[in-house]
């Protein structure tokens, strides 16, 4: 089996013991065949069951979303960290910036890219998920940046951020315009 599906079958077995168990702490919630599976993509069970949750009660992030996420993580795990779990240290929250700190007059920019590193080197701290609710709204409102497509911005930039913060801009403008010319299409039709 292929290791897309056999995260999706995990991920479906952990909503559905969700929905069956309730909220319970990450370690005990996945079991030992699991969580070796997912040790093998650089995976902490902690990461996954944020996902679980979130999908479980919000219905959001996407399963498609939470797979396309996995395999930047595990592309990066395999190739940059050869496979190797530990070598990094575990970052703490305040190691990530503040949620209004900003770049270039964009608030909440340095936060999350340092979040999408921390996840991509899994440093993540474990109180902190990479793609929360306040991610998707950023990511969504600047540029409606897929989540994996951000993380994979921030592994080609190798640590420059102004290339991540140039890819932002980028994608805000080619939103605002691809909005345009629909508005503009709308208005040709009525």
């Amino acid at each position: 089996m292929e290791w897309n599906d056999r995260f999706m079958q995990v991920f479906t077995a952990a909503v559905y013991r969700f929905h069956e168990q309730g909220r319970m702490g990450a370690e005990q919630f996945f079991l030992p065949g699991e969580q070796a599976f997912l040790a093998s993509m650089g995976y902490m069970p902690q990461e996954m069951y944020d996902y679980v949750a979130d999908y479980a009660t919000l219905g959001d992030p996407t399963p498609s979303s939470i797979l396309l996420i996995a395999a930047a993580r595990r592309a990066f795990f395999l190739t940059n960290q050869r496979g190797i779990m530990g070598g990094a240290v575990q970052l703490k929250e305040s190691d990530i910036p503040r949620e209004s700190d900003e770049f270039q007059d964009i608030a909440y920019l340095p936060r999350i890219i340092r979040k999408a590193e921390a996840k991509l080197h899994g440093t993540l701290p474990r109180n902190l998920m990479f793609y929360c609710e306040k991610d998707r709204a950023f990511l969504r409102t600047h540029g409606d940046i897929a989540p994996a497509d951000f993380l994979y911005a921030v592994w080609a930039a190798h640590g420059d951020r102004q290339k991540v913060i140039s890819y932002v801009l980028r994608m805000m403008k080619e939103e605002a315009q691809t909005k345009g010319d629909l508005t503009i299409n709308e208005e040709m039709k009525a």
